[in-house]
């Protein structure tokens, strides 16, 4: 019992330096509840480890009784590296932080192709984690853990992906695979869980515990926080927004089924119903062809305003069904096709707002919040950067006994 007490008293305090930043030894012992004798005594394992360090206080008080500098306890930057990637359609991005968050450097590097055979894939995002190491003057050794955002649906807690667009096969132990190529411990989710653990330890969501991200760009996902941790379900299937169904028999989805709302919102879905306009120019870039299907349904092309008017209303009914079972304090639109207001433009809003359930309390608030590849990455390397904590809790622990 006295060894349990001791490690949830390790990771709670961890936990509370983490999230104050820097913090007086007395401030830990109010804020989590351990004594302060306690803390005393594990603070000093951690300092030890070389986990967190002592910094002098920013007002530079010193204690009365000693007549020396009063300290706080942060989380100590150099103890451990972690990396981020996010697995895009066409591209990696990646970033490298230290084990205080701050980031230390970032790159990204283009894909062929789009679809993988996942030793391919595998190959492919070691040699971006050297190269990104490499970049800043480190070795790929000198890093602890990698966090890989990858679209699909993900068994994070064995890193097991059912199915993604990006790889050529189911049913793949990616984690452990990645970890082979690697050499080190690598951790897989879905990329919209990473974006809401990324908002919650940095973004619009830092302190609220209640919150959704619905990421629109090559498909459709969700991350959802429940009292302050996510909420993945029991086979790590759980959040699927983008494959909730909204039209019997409908539109085909990559995932293959038909009436996803994904079908009918994503860019491929967009893609698609372009070729129905009358100068759809099927060789420009996808992201032009997208942007010209908006700009004809703004100028009036029926055809286009009919597909750009369908597919906000399934995101609005999307988005209240969201509200009406979860009640969120918080709706994040986040990712790539943020560039494009046809999903978040105030029609879409205000038809999401009608269909939630009416209370004399004000609707949850949506904000878009505009993430460029790399900060999707980041949140990767922020679940790198807890499950490396642990590892080295842990370590902690197989050294005591």
């Amino acid at each position: 019992m006295a060894v349990l007490q001791r490690e949830y008293g390790r990771r709670a305090l961890m936990s509370e330096i983490r999230k104050a930043g820097r913090i007086p030894r007395i401030e830990l012992s109010e804020r989590t509840g351990i004594s302060r004798a306690t803390v005393t005594t594990i603070t000093a394992e951690l300092l030890q480890h070389g986990l967190i360090e002592e910094v002098a206080r920013e007002d530079g008080s010193t204690d009365s009784r000693r007549g020396r500098p009063r300290v706080d306890l942060k989380i100590r930057g150099a103890a451990r590296l972690v990396a981020g990637v996010k697995i895009s359609h066409l591209k990696l991005s990646l970033v490298l932080l230290d084990f205080e968050g701050q980031q230390l450097e970032c790159i990204e590097r283009d894909l062929d192709q789009s679809v993988h055979a996942p030793d391919a894939l595998a190959v492919q995002v070691t040699q971006a984690v050297r190269e990104l190491a490499e970049t800043a003057g480190h070795t790929l050794h000198d890093v602890s853990g990698v966090g890989i955002g990858i679209a699909g649906v993900v068994d994070a807690e064995n890193g097991f992906v059912y199915w993604s667009p990006s790889l050529d096969a189911r049913n793949v132990e990616f984690s452990q695979l990645a970890s082979q190529h690697l050499g080190l411990p690598a951790f897989v989710d879905n990329d919209a869980n990473l974006v809401a653990f990324a908002e919650y330890s940095f973004g619009l969501a830092r302190g609220v515990p209640d919150f959704l991200v619905v990421t629109i760009e090559s498909g459709v996902g969700l991350g959802l926080m429940i009292d302050g941790e996510l909420y993945r379900g029991t086979r790590g299937c759980g959040a699927e927004f983008g494959h909730t169904k909204v039209h019997l028999n409908g539109a085909l989805c990559r995932c293959g089924q038909r009436g996803c709302l994904e079908a009918y919102v994503a860019d491929y879905a967009l893609l698609r119903e372009a070729t129905l306009t009358s100068d759809a120019d099927t060789s420009a870039d996808p992201s032009h062809r997208i942007e010209a299907l908006l700009n004809a349904g703004r100028n009036g092309d029926p055809t286009a305003r009919s597909v750009v008017d369908r597919a906000g209303q399934y995101f609005a009914m999307g988005l209240a069904n969201l509200a009406n079972i979860f009640d969120p304090a918080l709706i994040i639109l986040a990712g790539e096709q943020m560039q494009f207001d046809h999903l978040y433009e105030d029609a879409v809003i205000e038809a999401m707002r009608k269909s939630i359930i009416r209370v004399d309390r004000d609707p949850p608030e949506v904000v878009v919040h505009k993430w460029g590849n790399l900060m999707w990455a980041k949140g990767g390397a922020a679940y790198a950067l807890d499950r490396v904590s642990d590892l080295a809790l842990d370590e902690m622990s197989d050294n005591a006994a």
